[in-house]
């Protein structure tokens, strides 16, 4: 890495002379060949989303996340038109574009505009979608929206023990950065929190790991893949110090 350094010797961030910051990102729909993300809405997803995550065994996607399961349906809906209708986080269903209804949801939230930093949040599959071509198509196209629209970074962040989350980051090339710890209080536990991010730069190389596993030559008859989206990001994680 090329180091730079001030008038005083000191060593500085590298320069970024054509920086120009982001719009906030925009309430549109994201469409894929498998799944569309679109932004959530009670009318046109609650329902299939309730659903979806209500399993006779309970659904241990809620575990890690500070709020669900939910009992009702009208319960879900209040939670939604609470917390899921504003800018920041900004939520997004996902919606099976082969059934038409919304299997999970995700959100951008922490946007930073002027830092061009965002995060990716509130992820919630059902298992429907868990580790299926729908899951890492939305994370597709969550990602390219936002480095298409300026970021420079894109964040994952979850309990340092929620391990499956931790997998998939990695899955979805998220390089590893650290734990923060006592970082939340999450339903009156505390919370360590590990981050992972990947960068603008790393975009490129991530974008064609992405292509290429989403691709029809990369599954055989049945639709199992040939080879792995791990297997494909692998080479474009980093280590950080």
């Amino acid at each position: 890495m090329t180091t730079h350094t001030n008038d005083y010797g000191q060593e500085v961030g590298f320069p970024i002379p054509d920086w120009t910051t982001p719009n906030p990102p925009a309430h549109v729909s994201l469409v894929g060949r498998s799944c569309r993300v679109e932004p959530l809405s009670v009318a046109d997803h609650a329902a299939a989303l309730f659903a979806a995550f209500t399993v006779a065994d309970g659904d241990t996607g809620w575990t890690y996340l500070p709020y669900g399961p939910f009992d009702t349906r009208a319960d879900f809906e209040d939670w939604i038109n609470r917390t899921c209708l504003t800018d920041d986080p900004l939520f997004f269903a996902i919606v099976d574009a082969d059934s038409g209804a919304a299997v999970g949801f995700s959100s951008y939230l922490n946007i930073r505009p002027l830092h061009g930093t965002i995060e990716v949040g509130h992820v919630h599959f059902s298992r429907a979608m868990r580790r299926s071509r729908i899951a890492s198509e939305a994370m597709y196209l969550m990602m390219r929206h936002a480095f298409e629209a300026g970021y420079r970074r894109y964040e994952w962040k979850c309990d340092r023990l929620n391990k499956p989350s931790r997998r998939a980051a990695r899955r979805f090339g998220f390089s590893y950065e650290g734990i923060f710890r006592q970082h939340m209080v999450v339903r009156v536990r505390s919370r360590d929190s590990a981050w992972f991010a990947c960068v603008d730069g790393e975009w490129p190389a991530l974008k064609i790991a992405y292509e290429t596993w989403l691709d029809d030559a990369n599954f055989d008859h049945d639709g199992h893949q040939r080879q792995s989206l791990a297997a494909l990001t692998r080479p474009i994680l980093v280590a950080t110090d």
